[in-house]
């Protein structure tokens, strides 16, 4: 049995507070670049103060570049961190293929795929997917998880 809920879709950025310290990572669509994201996060997390936070963000960023390598049809890729003095964090996965929205499925207990989605909603605070614009023209999305401090 199948899921096809699709994620939450957001259109509008809000405005981003100016104590926010945002991190920005472009890279292949390789599955190699799932470990590069990792040490990322990791590293942006531990810059800000945030090592709690590390383990949770790379276990689900894991998850969203192997979803871009495995279904966007795209060259690269993008990884921004966001973190706030409040001791939260919004990491997103960028991909420039608006097409293919990830869908959330509850696979086959023999099944070895289909949990990532899954594992994100359940280890973040929030999770969603936003489109991504240039000008009026759509150009991809982010699928991103907000994690908070415990």
């Amino acid at each position: 049995m199948t899921d096809l809920a699709p994620l939450a879709l957001a259109t509008l950025d809000a405005p981003v507070p100016e104590d926010t310290r945002t991190y920005h990572l472009t890279a292949p669509a390789d599955p190699a670049t799932a470990c590069l994201a990792r040490r990322f996060v990791t590293l942006a997390l531990h810059a800000t103060g945030h090592p709690g936070l590390v383990d949770d963000a790379c276990v689900c960023v894991s998850d969203l570049v192997a979803n871009v390598v495995g279904h966007a049809r795209v060259p690269d890729l993008g990884v921004e961190v966001s973190v706030f003095r409040e001791g939260r964090a919004v990491v997103g996965v960028r991909d420039r293929d608006p097409g293919r929205l990830p869908w959330s499925r509850r696979p086959a207990v023999d099944e070895e795929g289909g949990r990532g989605l899954m594992l994100v909603r359940g280890l973040s605070h929030a999770s969603g997917v936003s489109w991504v614009w240039d000008g009026l023209d759509l150009v991809g999305k982010e699928v991103w998880f907000e994690l908070r401090d415990r």
